[in-house]
């Protein structure tokens, strides 16, 4: 999760991504995402390779952006909407909220998030996306208001954030053996929510 748009942004480039994210858009509808590739996005939207390349970098660089576009309305609640997501709540409370509603998201783009993780590309040391910036920030504040004692704030903010990444994507994408019901978002809500207000309990402090 990131922060959308890059500042700056000329009209003629702004114009070809809005045309490249349409396409991309098309694509998936009829063939899935399987079956976007950058030279197939190229043709289809009429546009040269190079402009592709320039503006994705790469085949996961074109669902990166998908899911910026798709996010920005969750970004907008999340930075300025009405608590507990937004500013307001308990620090505790608008973790437990941005999880739900991070896991909610993924479980309705979850094809595209999933096609996003670029396995060419490094796991870098730390999150420095909106969700990992989010959930540090969170994190510094619980531990301000005698919510959690933990030392190494990036360590478990790291932590937390891939609790809402990519094992997530693995398990909501794959089925479960001799069921053919579709995963709900739920049982994950209830988890993380467990998991956040055990780590920022009082009590799980001091018994370390």
């Amino acid at each position: 999760m990131s922060f959308g748009r890059p500042r700056g942004e000329r009209a003629d480039a702004a114009r070809n991504r809005e045309r490249l994210l349409q396409v991309a858009r098309e694509m998936i509808a009829e063939d899935g995402t399987d079956r976007v590739t950058m030279d197939g996005l190229a043709e289809r939207a009429g546009l040269g390779k190079g402009t592709v390349f320039r503006r994705f970098g790469s085949r996961a660089g074109i669902f990166v952006a998908l899911l910026d576009d798709d996010e920005r309305a969750l970004q907008q609640r999340v930075l300025s909407g009405p608590p507990p997501l937004g500013p307001g709540a308990d620090p505790v409370q608008r973790l437990v909220a941005f999880g739900r509603e991070r896991i909610a998201f993924l479980f309705d783009h979850h094809a595209v998030a999933r096609a996003a993780l670029d396995t060419g590309q490094p796991v870098p040391a730390r999150d420095r996306t909106l969700s990992g910036l989010h959930i540090h920030m969170l994190l510094r504040e619980a531990r301000r208001a005698g919510r959690l004692d933990a030392a190494d704030l990036d360590s478990l903010a790291l932590q937390l954030t891939a609790a809402l990444e990519g094992p997530l994507l693995l398990y909501v994408t794959t089925a479960e053996p001799g069921r053919g019901a579709a995963r709900t978002p739920e049982p994950l809500a209830e988890s993380w929510q467990m998991l956040v207000e055990r780590v920022c309990s009082p009590a799980a402090s001091t018994t370390r």
